[in-house]
């Protein structure tokens, strides 16, 4: 499990869950039932040594699969590839953004506000680049207020 993307897990797992809602029956606890079932291995021996009752709902459910799943190591990996970025050679704008945006989305719980992540990607941009965002929003990009 620890090459695969807890994230990508639990969203396939949400779709699934939703697909077969029943008219009245709460999403929260049909998900909370159903998810035993799809975790083998080492997520499965996890889920059964829980406490009995430890997890009440699927927000509980979600943050311990999580912090047992998505290891520290991997985190602060993809935290500095946000904060780090940087463009590559000759890569255009759109492509940049693109991976940055990947970036971003791999790694939902990086915790970095929004203005410091327009900064990570800007201090990141070539000085033509920079020059180019600078003219489109018709002067200093950084200190415009983000709406």
């Amino acid at each position: 499990m620890e090459s695969e993307n807890p994230y990508a897990h639990i969203k396939e797992f949400e779709e699934v869950c939703n697909a077969f809602r029943e008219g009245g029956a709460s999403i929260d606890l049909m998900r909370l039932k159903l998810f035993p079932f799809i975790l083998k291995d080492k997520a499965k021996i996890w889920l059964n040594s829980l406490r009995p009752r430890s997890i009440r709902n699927c927000i509980d459910l979600q943050a311990e699969f999580l912090k047992k799943f998505f290891l520290t190591h991997r985190t602060n990996g993809l935290k500095r590839q946000i904060s780090n970025f940087s463009v590559k050679e000759n890569e255009k704008f759109h492509e940049c953004w693109e991976r940055y945006m990947e970036a971003i989305n791999a790694c939902p719980h990086h915790g970095f506000d929004t203005w410091l992540l327009v900064s990570y990607f800007y201090d990141g941009m070539s000085s033509s680049m920079k020059q180019i965002l600078e003219t489109m929003c018709g002067g200093d990009f950084m200190s415009k207020n983000p709406k």
